[in-house]
Order: structure tokens, then C-alpha cells, then sequence
């Protein structure tokens, strides 16, 4: 894994095709809304705990607590869930167990976008899209599905050809504000052997309901990796109310975005003397839930919290198949029945004065073969975090800090 901290996991960066053209972010609204306009007002919450869910299993198999580790659970779960919708027989149980889905073509996820997408208070777009090489014609069936469920564009290219490389790498940049402007080559295109490229971009900006002071922003100790603690620039924060709880080991602190903060940012610390690996070990989607649910509001008279710039970088084919996912039987996608071959993330996050900047771009590539007792929340030593939307329940990004420092 690159030890430099990114922002997240998109399993499946969605294609860009030029002869379809390229989405803009924000454009989920290309998803069908008929055909997830007869789902219950609760689906989308219903299928954000299962999004979360796979969304932990993933981070447990990639992240060790002692180095920065960033993941999209939205971004990675809506790119297998395209993969899922091609898959056949025993690949399909065993993919959607692995996802916690009930079925292998889930309109909820769809549902889940809309929603998602649906709010003024932050910018938030996630694009989707395949490319197909000229001897791998798509079934029909899967191409409705994936343009209606993920609003994704669909075309065909030579996957082999050097000019594969910028169409791919401009769609990124595109759609991720400029923060991820490379994944071609870590996807190992241009490849001859390639039959289908998925792509998933996730881009999220939010801007803090109650800013920092950049006037009070000074270096002050961080205890990075548990060692001697060293100086980082810290912003901070005074006699704020926000949502807070103290939990078996760690306390957590929800710093909102927007107006009404529907989305927030759920800073987790160990408590003095607990290690962040110790307490990763025990978060799971439930325990997660749960402790958002006890945060109440409570002044807090200060809250430190360094500013930092990230990014990270992973393969998943290893993790992934240690969850049981497996990468062969999906001729419900093609006739030619592809092998998923390849999986790659690549991550951004920035967190400063004003708010939080985040981008993920995951490539998929498959194969043919101050008071009496004032209350401080000082985040001076390793610790993880959430970026969640309050509505669905949905976790946009989940990561762990051992070291701010890029």
C-alpha cells in the first residue's frame, strides 16, 4: 500500500468512453428516476447499512492502525454492485454476501445515489461509466440495468490502444475536481487482453459549519505512529456546541458541513493509554451506528485538530478475495464471460481551515483469460474518522490518521 494518505475507495473507476462522452460530477441525476421512484422512503437507509457494513469488512482487511489509510464504502460498493449486476450462478451469491446485498441487481443502490446527490448544502457528485473493448459486446439487459440503476455511460474502444491512457486519465481528473489525475497505468492499460474497464468516481466538498480560525492555526505536538510526538500545523476551534459521546475506549466529536449538517465529519479518538489499531479492531458497521446514535450536544470549549493533505493508494484484488469475492462467472455482463483481473483506488483528502476536500477514483479492468471542568477534544495522537450523511446513514469516506503529516 502508498503510505501517502489519499481519500478513498472506488472500486471500479467508471469508464470514459468518447464516443459516449464523459460525465459531469453532480450528474447522477442521468439515474432512472422511475425506476427508483417506487422504493419505500426507507430503502435507501436500508441499503446504506449494508454499504457500510462492506465498507468496514474492507477497511479491516486494508488498514493496520499504524499507517493512513482513506476508503470510499459508497464509491467501492456501487463499483462491485455493477460488476455484481453481471454476475452469474454461485459468482453472484457469493459477490452479494460479500456486499451485503440480498440480490445481484439491487435498484437501491441506484436509490441510494439520488439521495445522496440530492442536497445544496455540500457538493457531492459520483460518476459511473464502462467501456467494452470491439470483441466484447455487452447483453443488453446488463447495459439498461447499469445505465438506469448507476446513471453510468457505456462504449466501446480498443482497450489495447495507447490512446486508452488519456481518455481514462482525463475522465478522472474530470471527475474528481483535478485531485486524481492518473489510474490508466495502475489498471495496466493500455492490455490487448482487456475486455471491460469500470470506473467509479466519488468527489465531495464541504465546507465546515463553523470554520476554523486560521488566525489561531499554530504547530502544536502530534503523537504520530506512537511515537515521539512532533509538531504539526493544528487548527482550532472554541466554545462551539457539536455532537459528542464518550464510548468503551474512545470518545467521538461530529463536526457538521453546511447549514442544517446533513453531512458531517465523525472524528473517533482513543482515549489516553488505547491504541487506534485496538480500537479499529473493534468497529463494525453496528458499533459504528450505535455510537452516532448516542452523540448529543454539548459545549465544547476547545477542539484541536491538525490540517493536513493526503493521499493514498491501494490494490484490492488480495483484499477483496480474502471477503470471498470471487472473479470469474459473469457472462450475464458478456457472452465473451470476463474475469475481474484488476481492481485499483486511489484516494484524496484534504482537511484545512474551511472544510474538507475529498476525491476517489477506483478502476476495475476485466480480462478475457475554559469552565470548571471544561471539556477539550485535542486530537493530538492517531485517530480514525467517518464522512456520513446524517440522512441515509451512508458513509462517504472512512479513514484512519496515524501521521497528518503528507
Amino acid at each position: 500500500m502508498n503510505r501517502r494518505l489519499g481519500a478513498l475507495l472506488a472500486v471500479v473507476v467508471v469508464l470514459v468512453a468518447g464516443a459516449c462522452g464523459s460525465r459531469v460530477p453532480g450528474d447522477a441525476g442521468r439515474i432512472d428516476a422511475k425506476l427508483v421512484s417506487d422504493l419505500g422512503p426507507g430503502e435507501a437507509q436500508t441499503v446504506a447499512q449494508s454499504v457500510d457494513a462492506f465498507g468496514f469488512d474492507l477497511f479491516h482487511q486494508v488498514a493496520d492502525g499504524k499507517q493512513n489509510t482513506i476508503t470510499s464504502p459508497v464509491s467501492v460498493a456501487t463499483l462491485l454492485a455493477m460488476v455484481l449486476a453481471g454476475a452469474d450462478g454461485d459468482t453472484a451469491t457469493k459477490m452479494a454476501q460479500v456486499l451485503h446485498l440480498g440480490e445481484r441487481r439491487d435498484v437501491r443502490v441506484g436509490a441510494l445515489l439520488r439521495s445522496l446527490a440530492d442536497t445544496d448544502e455540500v457538493e457531492l457528485s459520483v460518476a459511473d461509466a464502462l467501456w467494452a473493448g470491439p470483441a466484447t459486446a455487452l447483453q443488453k439487459d446488463y447495459q439498461d440495468f447499469v445505465r438506469r440503476t448507476f446513471g453510468a455511460t457505456i462504449g466501446q474502444g480498443d482497450l489495447g490502444s495507447p490512446g486508452i491512457v488519456k481518455t481514462v486519465d482525463d475522465w478522472a481528473a474530470k471527475n474528481t475536481g483535478g485531485r486524481i489525475d492518473h489510474i490508466a497505468a495502475d489498471l495496466g492499460l493500455p492490455d490487448a487482453q482487456a475486455a471491460v474497464v469500470l470506473l467509479n468516481a466519488v468527489y465531495f466538498l464541504g465546507r465546515w459549519q463553523t470554520p476554523f480560525d486560521s488566525g489561531l492555526t499554530r504547530p502544536a505536538p502530534f503523537a504520530a505512529g506512537g511515537a515521539a510526538p512532533v509538531d504539526v500545523p493544528t487548527m482550532q476551534l472554541r466554545a462551539t456546541t457539536l455532537g459528542y459521546a464518550q464510548l468503551d475506549g474512545y470518545r467521538m466529536l461530529r463536526l457538521p458541513y453546511g447549514k442544517n449538517g446533513r453531512y458531517g465529519m465523525e472524528i473517533m479518538l482513543p482515549d489516553q493509554g488505547h491504541s487506534l489499531a485496538g480500537m479499529l479492531k473493534g468497529l463494525d458497521e453496528s458499533t459504528w451506528r450505535a455510537a452516532v446514535g448516542r452523540l448529543s450536544e454539548q459545549e465544547i470549549d476547545e477542539v484541536t485538530l491538525p490540517r493536513f493533505e493526503l493521499r493514498w493508494s491501494g490494490r484490492l484484488m488480495k483484499p477483496l478475495a480474502q471477503l470471498g469475492m470471487p472473479t470469474a462467472g459473469f457472462g450475464s455482463m458478456s457472452a465473451a464471460n470476463p474475469a475481474l483481473a484488476t481492481v485499483v483506488h486511489k484516494t484524496y483528502l484534504k482537511v484545512d481551515e474551511k472544510g474538507t476536500e475529498a476525491a476517489a477514483v477506483t478502476g476495475g479492468m476485466m480480462a478475457t483469460a475554559g469552565r470548571a471542568n471544561p471539556l477539550e477534544f485535542r486530537v493530538d495522537r492517531p485517530f480514525a474518522f467517518t464522512i456520513s450523511d446524517r440522512q441515509t446513514g451512508a458513509i462517504l469516506f472512512l479513514g484512519a490518521v496515524a501521521d497528518p503529516r503528507s
